[in-house]
């Protein structure tokens, strides 16, 4: 059992994104050389190329994705403010707790994540991906990374999902009920629940990401009580292959048609306001929703550092290296 006395590192992970405009075309190339995103057979020898292409043309499609939001991506600043509240409520609930942020595809890179943590010192790490839902190209593609550069003996305990947690639930409770309050009382805006698309032949490859988002949609659903109609759709397509569907672009044009005046969007597997929300739902989608005769279109804001979303990440690093368990018999030793 682990000792919650002992110097504990953990490492948030997230896929990162470009910090300028001309950091965008190097982050895509760093993503579609991933291979648990892009693999086939001789992938080896043109992965590269493939890479170069794609990433050459995708930093074209969304540029004005990045152009709306300032340039670059915020996401390395909320994570780090994620990492800082997590280590500040730890250490508050008596964990000597080290807290570092590993990138996937842009700075800080995994392996910075590496040399922060074995100057810390740490005897005991938790590996807690951001990612609410596990996907091979997401939770399993950070792992991977982790373990390629880490092999320190040193004992490990890695959170792979936790969209099912309580308090994470209410968490995105907390940011959908602050979302609605924004709609006149006596309308019932849908809830549009929108998550990142993958390719479907990952589904097929026995990936559990589409039915834990579906699950975490009905678990957020139960828990808010809402006698809101919801649907869920799946956004940023790349290429020409198939994906999960129906798209976040083609439910508006359904909204749209059905004559749904009033849409709230919850970007469901997001843990913090990065280009996809910001950029694809709050600028480009609402900017269509207008267009087509939706009258009120609100996003809730991503979960960032609101002190619910720390108070669940807490508890996940808390009950993976068995914090309560220990304060428990400590207490039983005390009593007696």
């Amino acid at each position: 059992m682990a000792n919650p006395t002992r110097r504990v590192g953990v490492v948030l992970f997230q896929l990162g994104g470009p910090d300028t405009p001309q950091a965008i075309e190097p982050f895509l190339f760093n993503l579609f050389c991933d291979p648990d995103i892009i693999d086939f057979p001789f992938a080896r020898l043109g992965r590269k190329p493939l890479a170069r292409l794609i990433s050459a043309t995708r930093a074209k499609k969304v540029q004005h994705h990045y152009s709306a939001i300032g340039g670059a991506s915020p996401i390395r600043r909320f994570t780090q403010q994620q990492a800082d509240a997590l280590q500040q409520r730890l250490r508050a609930d008596g964990i000597d707790a080290h807290c570092f942020v590993a990138m996937r595809y842009w700075h800080p890179f995994t392996a910075q994540a590496v040399e922060q943590l074995r100057a810390a010192k740490c005897e005991e790490v938790v590996l807690l991906p951001l990612y609410p839902q596990y996907s091979s190209t997401t939770t399993g593609s950070s792992l991977n990374e982790w373990r390629r550069l880490f092999c320190d003996d040193v004992p490990t305990q890695a959170i792979e999902t936790f969209y099912r947690h309580p308090l994470y639930l209410d968490s995105l409770v907390e940011k959908i009920d602050e979302a609605l309050a924004r709609f006149p009382q006596s309308s019932c805006p849908e809830i549009v629940f929108s998550a990142h698309s993958v390719p479907v032949s990952v589904i097929e490859k026995g990936d559990p990401y589409q039915r834990q988002i579906e699950e975490t949609v009905e678990l957020v659903m139960q828990r808010g009580g809402w006698p809101h109609r919801h649907r869920l759709c799946y956004q940023s397509k790349v290429g020409a292959s198939k994906w999960l569907q129906p798209s976040l672009h083609r439910t508006i044009r359904d909204l749209a048609a059905e004559q749904v005046r009033e849409v709230c969007v919850v970007p469901i597997a997001f843990v913090s306001d990065h280009v996809e929300t910001l950029g694809e739902i709050d600028y480009e989608m609402r900017a269509e929703a207008v267009e087509r005769g939706i009258q009120q279109f609100e996003m809730t804001s991503g979960l960032n550092d609101s002190p619910a979303f720390i108070a669940a990440l807490a508890a996940l690093v808390e009950n993976a290296i068995g914090a309560d368990e220990i304060r428990d018999s400590e207490r039983m030793v005390a009593a007696d």
